[in-house]
């Protein structure tokens, strides 16, 4: 402590400090402030960075890019020096009346620009450099646009700065308040009670709440015989297909579809062919033929919202379906992980045939958060058995700690009202992009003013569609090529913009400039 004092008057004399006896407290508070510059207090933080976070307008950054950009600033300008304690994540976020998630999203993009560094137990800290050194961004170095990177590096590479491409909602948007409240419930949840693998069939008052939910939307189930979690929507679909398909079997997926479940059914060794989809749903007529010429054995449809293009069917498409289905005898999988986020009356497969040829997919990725890896399906008796059968086989039972928070967030976490904020935030967010598009000449495929997604065709050769998403890369922008939702990687002009992630100028910038160079 003596040896501590000492240096504080030392440092005092060297800064011109007062440091008589009688001075002691002034010291303290001077010299702490000169070598904790921003550690609890707010009003020490605004005279070291300025944060002046724009709310509310459709044509500002995201926070968390305010937020980067903010301490970016103040890093290069050597406001904030080498070894500054930044304010931890929850005391900045109560500052700035922010989201928690807002605040760690950032801290993680300063983390990757090699600006701060985090360590367990020590808070986030100015990275330190040579004393020669220009405080300044490590160049940022772009991955490389590969089928890898998109199906599997994407998820952990954090480093992108706009994530037009991605698949997700912003970490602002997420139900903080909900999750929160649900994780301190399971936590008081006596270990014995989740210290086993759980059932098959997966947490049973989970269940019930995904009955009660599909009941409201007009399929009736019984949630003891009928409803399976499984560790997401994507799990879900690969249990379908290890359980009712065989290598070499024929299946129809709609062209364009989910990436992912492409992946899928190549790995199974399926011939995969793509049905054109229209704004109303697929071309019944294109169907019909592929099923007569091909035989297929099931048929992969996104009912709502459809990813990438954002389209819901129509009622007489899904009509036209279901009669094509069953006079050939096709399995049916209904992926509708986004009808949460779709206005009512969307045609429901399942509910329309009931469940004796459709296989119903669900999951809470959109509306809670794509961290809780949980879905479900929804089959008759005897088939959900056979999935829960391979579901054991290949991973045992799914997380029943992970389901207990998902049906906390459902039954005491304002799950209705905050899906309804998501729904009037999309809203917004499609009208400013249908804006930035239709000023750029972009052909927009539909125009949902719902949901994650819009589909785009730039006007430029379809031929240089990858070609234009790797360059976006060098730039820091993470577009999603219409090649990798086709199932024959056919080349395009199309993109599926992120709508919440895709109101970034630089974006736009990058768009325009490109544009011009066709």
């Amino acid at each position: 402590m003596e040896r501590t004092v000492c240096a504080l008057y030392s440092s005092a004399k060297l800064h011109g400090i007062d440091s008589s006896i009688t001075a002691l407290p002034t010291v303290l508070a001077k010299c702490c402030k000169l070598y904790w510059p921003i550690r609890d207090d707010r009003a020490i933080l605004e005279s070291m960075i300025e944060l002046k976070l724009e709310r509310g307008t459709r044509q500002a950054p995201t926070l968390v890019e305010q937020l980067v950009r903010a301490f970016s600033s103040a890093i290069e300008e050597q406001t904030l020096r080498a070894g500054a304690l930044l304010p931890s994540v929850r005391r900045l976020a109560e500052a700035e009346s922010l989201s928690t998630f807002t605040v760690t999203e950032a801290y993680g993009r300063l983390v990757s620009m090699g600006l701060v560094t985090a360590r367990r137990g020590s808070g986030y800290r100015v990275a330190a450099r040579g004393r020669s050194e220009r405080v300044r961004a490590v160049e940022w170095q772009p991955p490389s646009l590969t089928a890898t990177w998109l199906l599997s590096d994407v998820f952990a590479d954090h480093s992108v700065p706009i994530k037009s491409g991605c698949g997700w909602l912003p970490n602002e948007w997420v139900n903080e308040s909900g999750l929160q409240h649900a994780l301190r419930a399971v936590s008081r949840v006596p270990s014995a009670r989740i210290a086993d693998y759980g059932h098959p069939y997966g947490f049973a008052p989970l269940r019930e709440r995904i009955a009660e939910q599909l009941d409201r939307h007009g399929l009736p189930v019984d949630a003891a015989s009928n409803v399976l979690l499984t560790a997401g929507a994507t799990q879900a679909l690969d249990l379908i297909v290890r359980t009712l398909l065989r290598p070499g079997d024929a299946v129809v997926v709609e062209d364009p579809g989910y990436c992912n479940l492409l992946q899928i059914l190549r790995l199974s060794g399926l011939h995969v062919h793509g049905v054109p989809r229209t704004a109303a749903g697929i071309d019944t007529d294109v169907f019909e033929r592929i099923v007569i010429e091909h035989g297929p054995k099931a048929v992969f449809l996104n009912t709502t919202l459809q990813n990438p293009t954002g389209a819901t069917f129509g009622m007489a498409s899904a009509f036209r379906l279901m009669q094509i289905a069953e006079r050939h005898g096709l399995w049916v999988v209904e992926d509708d992980v986004n009808r949460e986020l779709a206005p009512p009356g969307a045609p429901l497969l399942a509910a329309m045939e009931g469940l004796s040829r459709v296989l119903y997919v669900g999951g809470f990725a959109k509306t809670i958060t794509p961290a809780l890896r949980c879905g479900y399906v929804v089959a008759e008796r005897e088939v959900l058995r056979e999935l829960a059968r391979t579901k054991m086989a290949v991973g045992l039972t799914s997380s029943e700690a992970t389901e207990r928070i998902v049906e906390k967030v459902l039954t005491e976490g304002r799950y209705a009202r905050h899906v309804e904020f998501v729904v009037e935030k999309l809203k917004d967010a499609h009208a400013l992009v249908e804006d930035r598009m239709d000023a750029l000449g972009v052909e927009l495929f539909r125009r949902p003013r719902a949901g994650l997604f819009l589909w785009g065709a730039l006007p430029i050769d379809p031929a240089e569609g990858s070609a234009v998403a790797t360059r976006a890369l060098q730039h820091g922008i993470w577009l999603a090529p219409g090649s990798y939702f086709r199932p024959d990687d056919a080349e395009s002009a199309c993109f599926r913009f992120n709508v919440p992630y895709s109101v970034d100028d630089a974006l736009w910038t990058f768009l325009e400039k490109t544009i011009k160079g066709f």
